[in-house]
């Protein structure tokens, strides 16, 4: 624990993923116990801690961008997150302190040391080539929402995509405890929490050999997981990410289908439509595998909201193969799809391969893509028109001040708020703001390319 003294304030700036934000609920929480206080504005605080993304350029240049502003500033700089060897390196001298994630709980400490001289250059070992240890999960973090959680329920991949640096700045698949993610969302449940969303870079490939009740073998798989949580008494939705293809089995889906708690929404990355393109990948399916997946999944989940990842220009990506992404799309009509343009990470297999597609022609597809994308999920929206659904309240989008054809007020309400779907759309209402974090009936009155409208139709 930090001695008493003035007030020290932290800056914490986080990048990427669900995990990543999740993870920086941990830093949080390390951080206030150690006596700091969070500050939104970098130029008082006294610590400026990063979480960084080496999965996707994008996130990279950014971290360079504001590293550079940093270091005018006075503060201590931490880098932690997800990054690679080649980044870090990169960014060894703009950073104090440099240390894995999972030795976030020692940063309280290291800053002292610094600071008194104690330690003069903390830069630790970030590529994680060897077992990571996820115990770090361990730690309560300070929950960013009081009625939505995230719970980390495993980490790491082994799937060695040829584009992805997961692997190697996350290290091999690790699942926490089954009793630990129980206890976890029993607890949040009490407390009150509406939705909860499993974590995990494979979270269907979720396997832990802890003993629970009288399930076979003492294995708790993904499905069995998520059919004792969904039977945890309360209202809640129950929701994951991010799954992939190989590993979605025929129970994982009668457990999605059978049981309400858990959301009608999947997350299912195709990343690309043609077979030449997807070995290329090492992704362990074929196009007519993941249609036929999908087919299945509609079958008994007629209502499921679904969306993927695409990645365009990937090397050798031609026209016709590119044209084939589009095709899938078209076909499988998603309601939202994470377009990104190929670009190499160091280390990983790709960076082997020409990236011969130009960065105009990349830009191209991905337009192409988005069209689709925009025209399906219109199409999509438009079949609720009329429809009630259940929203969970999100948030207060802004103040409107409307106004009756009398020149009187139109309700006795002045805010719009914002929430979501089972199936992750997107829902504007007029609310009063006491239904934040509550479930909701609203009737849908209009549709829109990324989200609905409607009117409330019941606050109870």
């Amino acid at each position: 624990m930090l001695k008493k003294g003035p007030i020290k304030y932290y800056h914490l700036r986080i990048f990427g993923c669900q995990m990543n934000k999740s993870d920086g609920e941990r830093i949080d929480a390390v951080m206030q116990k150690a006596g700091y206080k969070p500050t939104d504005d970098e130029k008082s605080a006294d610590i400026i801690i990063a979480v960084m993304c080496s999965v996707r350029q994008s996130a990279v240049d950014r971290i360079y961008g504001l590293s550079g502003r940093w270091r005018k500033l006075p503060a201590e700089k931490v880098l932690t997150g997800c990054v690679l060897e080649f980044d870090q390196n990169k960014l060894a001298k703009q950073f104090d302190v440099i240390l894995p994630i999972t030795m976030i709980n020692e940063l309280p400490k290291l800053i002292t040391k610094k600071q008194s001289g104690e330690l003069s250059i903390i830069n630790y070992q970030l590529s994680n080539k060897n077992k990571i240890p996820c115990n770090y999960l361990s730690i309560p973090p300070k929950r960013q929402s009081a009625h939505q959680a995230y719970v980390p329920i495993m980490t790491g991949c082994e799937n060695f995509c040829t584009y992805c640096v997961v692997p190697y700045v996350r290290g091999r698949e690790i699942s926490r405890p089954a009793e630990k993610i129980i206890n976890e969302v029993k607890y949040l449940v009490k407390q009150g929490y509406k939705k909860i969303t499993l974590l995990g870079e494979n979270v269907n490939n979720y396997k832990n050999n802890r003993t629970i009740g009288q399930l076979d073998n003492g294995i708790v798989d993904f499905p069995a997981l998520l059919k004792i949580l969904a039977n945890i008494p309360g209202k809640f939705w129950l929701g994951f990410l991010t799954s992939n293809p190989e590993n979605f089995s025929d129970e994982l889906i009668e457990v999605i289908a059978g049981e309400p708690k858990i959301c009608n929404y999947i997350h299912l990355p195709i990343q690309s439509g043609s077979n030449v393109i997807l070995k290329k990948m090492n992704r362990k399916y074929t196009k007519n595998e993941y249609l036929k997946l999908i087919k299945k999944i509609k079958k008994q989940i007629p209502d499921i909201g679904l969306s993927t990842d695409i990645i365009v220009g990937f090397p050798g990506e031609t026209k016709k193969q590119f044209e084939e992404t589009a095709e899938v799309m078209r076909d499988l009509k998603y309601d939202m799809a994470y377009i990104a343009r190929y670009s190499p990470r160091p280390g990983t297999a790709a960076t082997r391969l020409t990236d011969d597609v130009t960065r105009e022609e990349k830009k191209r597809r991905e337009k192409v893509l988005t069209e689709i994308l925009k025209e399906t999920a219109l199409e999509n929206n438009r079949r609720l028109a009329g429809k009630i659904l259940e929203v969970l309240v999100e948030d207060e989008v802004n103040k409107v001040n409307k106004v009756s054809a009398k020149g009187g007020p139109a309700s006795g309400w002045n805010n719009l708020l914002m929430g979501k779907t089972e199936t992750f759309k997107n829902v504007k209402f007029e609310g009063p703001k006491n239904l934040i974090g509550k479930f909701v009936k609203v009737k849908v009155a209009k549709a829109n390319e990324w989200g609905i409208e409607g009117e409330l139709i019941n606050n109870k």
